[in-house]
């Protein structure tokens, strides 16, 4: 029985605090659709993404070139001739491992540019979701568009418009 007791007691607790907590929703991929600034940085990576993705497919493409010739004339290279291509050719597809990392790996300049393009937007989002939240005396803010498992969020407690004309962006 005092287990009984307790436990309800526990649930009680909980549920008063629960209702004593103010939440809001944003909805991150709506705002950043409404701020020019992200439309260009997100263009701004896209183009340089291509220009670098070309210069690693063109060293791709010399290397892949480099082996067909090797087969098409391998029957009449000399042993060191064989080597000395093989190598290039090993040589060339390193060249291209190398570039693609350089460009798009974890700590790569894509990464870079893109955390220098877009860190100021989102700290501009993040201050002004975090002057509403003290504002209004909102506990937790959730993001309507990530993965969290949020499988409803009322209207009423979505606060993207609002954080949007703090930052001076239009809503329509």
């Amino acid at each position: 029985m005092r287990k009984l007791l307790l436990i309800a007691g526990l649930v009680f607790a909980t549920t008063l605090s629960l209702h004593a907590q103010k939440f809001a929703l944003v909805d991150m991929d709506y705002m950043l659709k409404k701020i020019p600034a992200y439309e260009r940085a997100n263009e701004q990576l896209s183009q340089v993404s291509k220009k670098w993705q070309a210069e690693v497919d063109a060293l791709t493409t010399e290397a892949q070139t480099l082996y067909k010739n090797y087969q098409n004339e391998v029957v009449f290279l000399s042993a060191e001739q064989k080597k000395a291509r093989q190598d290039a050719i090993v040589e060339k597809e390193k060249q291209a491992a190398d570039l693609k990392r350089k460009y798009f790996g974890p700590e790569g300049e894509l990464f870079k540019k893109r955390a220098s393009l877009m860190t100021p937007i989102q700290e501009e989002i993040y201050n002004a979701i975090k002057d509403i939240a003290d504002l209004r005396g909102y506990q937790l803010v959730l993001d309507r568009a990530s993965d969290a498992g949020i499988l409803f969020g009322s209207p009423k407690i979505d606060i993207s418009n609002e954080v949007l004309q703090k930052l001076g962006y239009s809503t329509y």
